[in-house]
């Protein structure tokens, strides 16, 4: 369940950072049938905070309100790689993560989940400027530094700006579904859904035009997911050569042709599965995985659970916020 959203923030926060979470989780849209979080900027350091904009943040909620989330996100600041942070707010973050809750950073913020130790072991990101410095600091954390975001287990890290959407929207989409997310991602104009594999920074040839050259064939591979593809039948259809298309397909999408279709594969069949009683030989045909034992497969790879217990998981929280 995510009801209960805490953005915890230290002085030197990035105001955009601190924005999005409220975006996504602090505004009440509850007239377009969405469900409403109930939504606090907690301070770590005092009633009030310096931004690195030269403006001031006032909130009433300290540490304590942090006891009640279920995810506890921490937006970008000003010399978050450099700096030490209080006992008791890493403290916090533990005791978060030990009763269950969930916890998120922004860029930077995942220097303050670092020093709470709760990168040790996992898989992390953050802005690719201070990938290098995030694995000195913390050796025992796994960086990746090209991707979006990274979901490991309660733990989820983004890399800057725009990336703290993408890793926002993952987690609606988690909790409420893709309807949800795609409805919030409407209202904020932006992309319902990036995997948080691909690339941070994507080089692209200039001059471009405003509609990218593999534009369209994306859009005939999300028609077609339930048949066959090759990287030389996509060339075709894009009227390129295979090595001119998987170049720009690289180059526009931050991801080859099989991982962008296998992800839109296992994005339908979560929707299928979340939103109709498609048996999963059905669910299987329809996504191109073929039979339900590929679907299965490819299914716990990309997000660790069968698609039975996804169903089952998705459709609890769901009956839940429908009887309320």
């Amino acid at each position: 369940m995510l009801k209960n959203v805490a953005a915890l923030l230290l002085d030197e926060v990035h105001p955009f950072e601190l924005g999005v979470l409220c975006e996504v989780f602090g505004l009440d849209r509850s007239d377009e049938g969405l469900p409403v979080h109930d939504f606090a900027v907690v301070s770590a350091e005092g009633p009030v905070l310096q931004t690195h904009a030269g403006f001031t943040i006032s909130t009433p909620h300290g540490l304590d309100r942090l006891e009640e989330a279920d995810l506890v996100a921490v937006p970008a600041g000003s010399h978050f790689m450099d700096r030490e942070y209080p006992e008791e707010v890493l403290a916090a973050l533990r005791r978060a993560v030990d009763r269950g809750a969930r916890v998120l950073s922004v860029c930077s913020g995942a220097y303050v989940l670092g020093a709470a130790g709760l990168l040790d072991g996992r898989r992390c990101t953050t802005h690719w400027r201070h990938a290098a410095e995030l694995a000195r600091r913390f050796p025992r954390a796994v960086v990746e530094p090209d991707v979006l975001y990274v979901d490991d287990g309660p733990v989820i890290t983004s890399a800057g700006t725009a990336a703290g959407i993408d890793a926002c929207l993952h987690l609606v989409r988690q909790a409420h579904g893709p309807d949800v997310a795609n409805a919030i991602a409407r209202r904020m104009v932006v992309p319902p859904h990036r995997d948080g594999g691909q690339a941070q920074y994507i080089k692209r040839p200039l001059p471009r035009t405003a509609c990218d050259t593999v534009g369209g064939t994306l859009a005939w591979m999300e028609r077609h997911l339930d048949q066959e593809m090759t990287v030389e039948q996509l060339a075709a259809q894009a009227h390129m050569s295979p090595r001119t298309f998987a170049r720009r397909f690289q180059q526009e999408t931050g991801t080859t042709p099989y991982r962008w279709l296998l992800r839109q594969r296992v994005l339908l069949a979560q929707h299928m599965l979340e939103t109709s009683d498609e048996t999963m030989d059905g669910i299987a045909d329809r996504t191109g995985f073929g039979n339900a034992a590929a679907l299965r497969h490819q299914f716990v790879k990309s997000l660790g659970t069968t698609p039975n217990s996804y169903r089952r998981t998705f459709r609890g929280p769901m009956s839940v916020s429908e009887a309320a």
